[in-house]
């Protein structure tokens, strides 16, 4: 998400949820915002410890979103979002992360005791308390169902299929081979435990890197470096995937905004 009227914090991650929660942050509004909020796609599932300007409190869950959404606030709101890291979504919540693509609920909605257990847990408390009782509750509670070697081979699929300084992702079958799996069983890992196909998911991040270090460099030099083909095919998938163009996106010239209930949290 972005937008100059929001203001947005790293929050230390405590040591006992890192196998579980990649960051913390808190997300604050700093005067109404009169700019559309931008959600960016986004591979994560995450938890939102959201607090309404009315003081009503609530925890979300957001699944993967596969492509940006442009919305007109209505409330201000401020939040504790934790993104939750690859294959942790069904031992902590119940289901798979492919059920929660383009949904962003109650956490409390979702089917099965896990979930519901949590959401009561969290019910009325702060962001910062909630943190704070999910350091205390999980990491045992994982430890108990989690299947550990799964996580890291869907973790490592993840990392393998991610953009980072002298690395750029392959093609799914030579993945699939470093990793020692077919094909087949690495799109189970990516369905399962992140929600998207491999290449989905290396598509939503090569894109998140086009947002990130759009200014540094020129066009041709952006889409090297992210791994397309030469710039047109750079500026197809962005268009796809943020519905407006790379210069359009850069220059303000945004999609019609959808209404929003909260400007946080979706």
């Amino acid at each position: 998400m972005t937008n100059a009227d929001v203001s947005e914090r790293e929050l230390p991650l405590p040591d006992e949820l890192r196998p579980w929660v990649s960051r913390i942050a808190d997300l604050t509004v700093n005067r109404f915002p009169v700019e559309p909020f931008v959600h960016l796609p986004d591979a994560a599932t995450k938890l939102v410890v959201r607090v309404e300007e009315n003081g009503r409190r609530s925890v979300l869950v957001v699944g993967p979103r596969v492509r940006a959404t442009y919305h007109a606030a209505k409330h201000l709101v401020s939040c504790a979002e934790l993104r939750l890291t690859p294959g942790t979504t069904r031992p902590l919540l119940g289901v798979p992360a492919i059920d929660l693509v383009g949904r962003a609920m109650p956490l409390g909605e979702l089917p099965g005791r896990a979930a519901r257990q949590l959401a009561a847990e969290l019910h009325g408390l702060e962001p910062e308390a909630a943190v704070a009782r999910l350091t205390e509750i999980v990491p045992a509670r994982l430890s108990a169902v989690a299947d550990s070697a799964r996580a890291e081979l869907v973790r490592a699929g993840v990392d393998a299929m991610s953009i980072r300084t002298g690395h750029l992702p392959g093609p799914v079958p030579a993945v699939a081979r470093e990793l020692a799996v077919s094909e087949r069983q690495l799109r189970n890992l990516f369905t399962e435990g992140v929600g998207l196909s491999p290449k989905h998911y290396a598509r939503i991040n090569r894109v998140r890197a086009v947002v990130a270090h759009a200014t540094e460099v020129s066009w041709a030099e952006l889409a090297a470096v992210t791994g397309y083909y030469d710039q047109s095919h750079m500026t197809s998938d962005f268009r796809a995937l943020m519905g407006v163009p790379p210069r359009s996106y850069f220059t303000g010239r945004l999609p019609e905004a959808m209404p929003c209930r909260a400007v946080l949290g979706g």
